[in-house]
């Protein structure tokens, strides 16, 4: 079976501790360069990884170092492992190198911000982080909370967009069939972008429950002009004709 040992650079440690066979060898076999493998030997490189031991974890057997090592040029043939089955997927946390690590904090904070649908685990998974860190930063008791800025992990380069996108549709799917109510972003994460865009233009737009309102219009008809013209003195001393009948004798 063609392809790499799984914990290849274990594998390399224990290859070059408990066996004679070249660096050459140990590096085609482990996927790793040649120099690394010597560094690995020198103690330079992969200093405090424990040996994995590929025998007793069924990826090589012992008639196969023996060959090795009596020829220099015979390639280590790696054993089926269903173990391995899947190994290219990445499992548990992502490492994240150490110049990026001060960006995680950053990073996790956008996403408890922006996508709170996500759990603790997938958070884990896309920026490489523990749970104990995630829930400080969603109660907001992370020592540093203060000065944590939300920044968006694909702009960091902690994960992709893809891998972002797939989580957040995970989540909000699994949402929908717990029956939880959804917001209206929410409902619009489970389809993309184009088929959103290309939704039938005569779906009606108003809420069922406004139905009626929208042949409902106001009445051509002009209103009356108002009087504004200024009544003479007489409209405000209407007084009766004198005719001398209430003269006293």
């Amino acid at each position: 079976m063609s392809g790499t040992p799984i914990m290849a650079k274990a594998t390399a440690v224990w290859l070059c501790d408990n066996t004679t066979m070249t660096f050459k060898q140990i590096a085609d076999f482990c996927g790793l360069h040649e120099l690394e493998v010597q560094g690995i030997a020198d103690g330079d490189v992969a200093q405090g990884v424990k040996g994995f031991d590929p025998i007793a974890n069924k990826q090589l057997t012992q008639d196969e170092i023996d060959k090795a090592e009596a020829d220099p040029s015979h390639k280590l043939k790696l054993l089926y492992n269903p173990a391995s089955a899947g190994e290219e997927k990445r499992r548990g946390p992502r490492y994240t190198p150490l110049s990026k690590r001060q960006d995680r904090p950053a990073s996790i904070y956008w996403l408890v911000k922006f996508h709170p649908e996500l759990s603790d685990g997938q958070v884990s998974k896309l920026v490489g982080t523990t749970k104990p860190t995630i829930q400080a930063i969603r109660e907001r008791t992370h020592w540093n909370i203060n000065n944590i800025e939300p920044i968006d992990p694909v702009a960091l380069g902690l994960c992709k967009q893809s891998e972002l996108d797939a989580a957040v549709q995970k989540a909000n799917a699994k949402k929908a069939e717990e029956g939880g109510v959804m917001t209206d972003d929410e409902r619009r994460k489970l389809v993309s972008t184009e088929q959103s865009l290309g939704a039938d233009p005569d779906e009606p737009k108003i809420p069922a429950g406004m139905a009626g309102l929208e042949t409902f219009t106001l009445s051509d008809a002009p209103e009356p002009e108002e009087d504004t013209s200024v009544p003479d003195a007489d409209t405000f001393f209407n007084l009766p004709d004198d005719d001398g009948s209430d003269d006293e004798d």
